[in-house]
């Protein structure tokens, strides 16, 4: 029998297979790039940061190391449960829906690691940006860390093999009516799993387009976590800055 869920994100990102997927992912690269950043926006020491879609807060840790006030915030139950391990007085994580206001105001609100684009509902796309200005500072900056769409369909894997822990992931990439599907098939003690990865094919052009609905305004593009210039058809990241 084959599991799989209708509301995805919400189900695999609960799961503890898709953090076994993405074990793999660079942290020295992930701090680099939060260094960057912060430095980038000169946020005042001990300032409060939100990482929105925090995840089990890789990126909230080690920007509370910085210095900083963190709340890392998150519709996933079990990625908060877990990350709350590492709660003090300067760092906390609550379970959140992205698209409403935390009804606190901060210097920064990030929104890293392509996650955004995921709702079945187009309009939450633009109710996250809005919310998003409602929970900044006047002085504070929104930063959403999306993919370059060009760079990654110029280059997609359309089917991939990937072991990790004992596990073979089946992965299947294509683009369908405008999104960007990854289909995750794979065993595990007798049982055969089955989900897959919406995410909206957006480009520069389309988040313009939200930003000027949400009345919020786009100070600055970059194409890496090193903040190089943003380029259309090599930066592999769209990183943008607005407020």
């Amino acid at each position: 029998m084959i599991k799989e869920s209708s509301e995805w994100f919400s189900a695999w990102f609960d799961t503890p297979f898709y953090h076994i997927l993405y074990k793999d992912r660079d942290e020295i690269e992930a701090h680099a790039f939060m260094d960057n950043l912060t430095n980038y926006l000169n946020i005042p020491e001990g300032g409060s940061i939100l990482d929105l879609a925090c995840g089990k807060g890789r990126h909230s840790l080690y920007l509370n190391t910085l210095g900083y006030d963190v709340t890392g915030a998150d519709l996933s139950e079990n990625s908060i449960e877990f990350a709350k391990q590492f709660e003090n007085d300067h760092l906390h994580f609550k379970v959140h829906d992205m698209c409403k206001p935390f009804n606190k105001q901060f210097d920064a609100v990030f929104n890293l690691f392509t996650s955004f684009g995921y709702f079945d509902d187009e309009v939450d796309n633009l109710n996250t940006i809005k919310a998003i200005k409602a929970d900044l500072k006047d002085t504070g900056f929104g930063v959403i860390d999306f993919m370059n769409t060009n760079f990654v369909l110029e280059n997609l894997v359309l089917e991939e093999l990937k072991v990790v822990d004992g596990i073979t992931f089946f992965l299947r990439r294509y683009l369908q009516d405008g999104y960007l599907y990854k289909d995750i098939n794979f065993s595990q003690n007798g049982e055969d799993y089955s989900f897959h990865e919406r995410v909206k094919a957006f480009s520069l052009a389309d988040f313009e387009s939200l930003f000027e609905q949400a009345g919020v305004y786009l100070l600055d593009v970059f194409g890496d976590y090193k903040l190089n210039k943003f380029n259309p058809a090599t930066s592999e990241r769209l990183v943008m800055i607005f407020k």
